[in-house]
Order: structure tokens, then sequence, then C-alpha cells
């Protein structure tokens, strides 16, 4: 009966989304942000917030900088009808500070799980999204990611090979990264009591493994779900999202 109860409630609780766009994008040598660079001719943003529009996320909150929240609410969210899009809120100096905000955008009565997920990755499909939210459920921390294809060394101070890992246990991570919603947002409060817990931060994950004791679950995505960082990955994605066009209308 208990048990019943729990996964009644688990249905009732809804799942949202945190999709950054805050970034300067300083290694595209443009005065563009990279968010809102033309991809396919619509702005980079657009195809995560087109995806998590037609998945079963059911809402997202759009971290933005505080200059660009008007343009994203016009340009962005209006334009293209984007009804998941409960609110654009601003960011802050680091990644970590843009999550922070966004998460603290969430109602906490009416959000059990919560997807992460950079705009710079427009790649992402809906059954990424839909691996993510389930691996979220079932692990309460998960990450997408995919094992590397290359040899990886670990470098000295002096920029010597050290250490080889072995390629069979080390992950390219990717976004979302997915958690139930009490346990990340606990571990960002923590993680903002302490300036030296904010040292080296870099996703998501390691904020829940550096304030919590709980596990981050590794789930396969894609190898096509690249961030676009720099020039060369905007020409890579426009490769990806034509295949992916040609690939619809085959099935069509």
């Amino acid at each position: 009966m208990d048990e019943v109860k729990k996964n009644d409630h688990n249905k009732a609780i809804k799942t949202a989304a945190v999709v950054l766009a805050a970034g300067q994008g300083r290694r595209m040598n443009s005065a563009i942000q990279k968010q809102f660079m033309l991809l396919g001719g619509k702005p980079l943003i657009y195809y995560s917030l087109k995806a998590l529009e037609n998945s079963a996320i059911d809402q997202v909150i759009l971290v933005t900088g505080k200059d660009e929240i008007q343009y994203c609410q016009d340009e962005i969210v209006k334009k293209y009808n984007f009804k998941k899009v409960k609110a654009v809120v601003a960011g802050g100096e680091e990644r970590y500070h843009s999550v922070y905000q966004g998460l603290k955008a969430l109602d906490e009565k009416e959000i059990g799980w919560v997807l992460i997920h950079d705009g710079a990755r427009p790649l992402v499909t809906e059954k990424i999204l839909q691996a993510a939210a389930d691996g979220a459920r079932e692990y309460n921390a998960c990450v997408i990611g995919m094992p590397v294809k290359d040899t990886v060394k670990i470098a000295d101070a002096n920029g010597n090979a050290e250490i080889t890992p072995d390629r069979a246990f080390v992950w390219q991570i990717q976004t979302p990264q997915a958690f139930q919603y009490t346990l990340i947002r606990s571990a960002y409060d923590k993680l903002f009591t302490k300036k030296e817990y904010q040292q080296g931060i870099t996703d998501d994950a390691m904020v829940v493994e550096h304030m919590t004791d709980r596990k981050v679950k590794l789930i396969q995505g894609d190898y096509k779900n690249l961030k676009v960082t720099t020039p060369e990955d905007l020409k890579i994605a426009e490769v990806f999202l034509n295949e992916n066009k040609g690939e619809e209308q085959k099935n069509q």
C-alpha cells in the first residue's frame, strides 16, 4: 500500500528543466553571444528549447544574462511559442551561479525532478531528455555522457604525460544532468555556504559529489550531443542538424 501511494505521488510531481544561456562564448570570436548565433537559420538556444517543448518535461526555466532577458522573452520564447518556459531569469558570474538562480526559480512543492542543460548543446533529443528524466527517478542523480573514443593522458605540472587511465572507465560528460530536486537544491544551498566549496566546480554532478554522499549514475547519450564552444563546433553542429533533418524526411 505504501509503495502504491509513493508511486502515485511520484506521478503527480512535475519534472522541470533549467536551461543555461548566460555564457559569454569568448572562444567563438564573435560579438554575438553563442547561444544567439544562428544555426540552420534559428538561434542556437532555439533547438534545446524546442526539444524540451516536444518532450515529457513539464516546465522550463531559461537562465540568461540580465541584459538579454527581454530579448529572450520576445525573440525566443514568444516568437517560437515555447509554452513550457515558465520564466526567464538572470544568471550569474559563473555557471554554478546561473544554475542556482534557475533552481531557486522553481517551486519546491511542485517539482520533484530537474534536468540541467547547457543551451549550447543544440542537438539534444527527446530520447536523451527522457533517458535523463528516467535516470533521475531511478538513481536520484545522473548525467548524460559517452565513453571516450581516444586514449586520455593525465599531465603533470610540467606538461608531461603522467597517467594513462583505462579508456574503458573514462567518459566524456554532457548535459542534461538530472536530479531529484531536493537533492540538487540542498547540494547547491551547501555549496554557497562557503567560498572554498566553489573552487574548481565545473558541473552539477561535482556539486552533488562534493556536497553529499550520493553517487551519480552515468547514462549513455549520443556523440552528436556536442557543446558548441568554437566556430568549428558550429560547423559540425550544422552538419549533424542537416543529417537529422534528412533522416526525419525519410521517415515521413
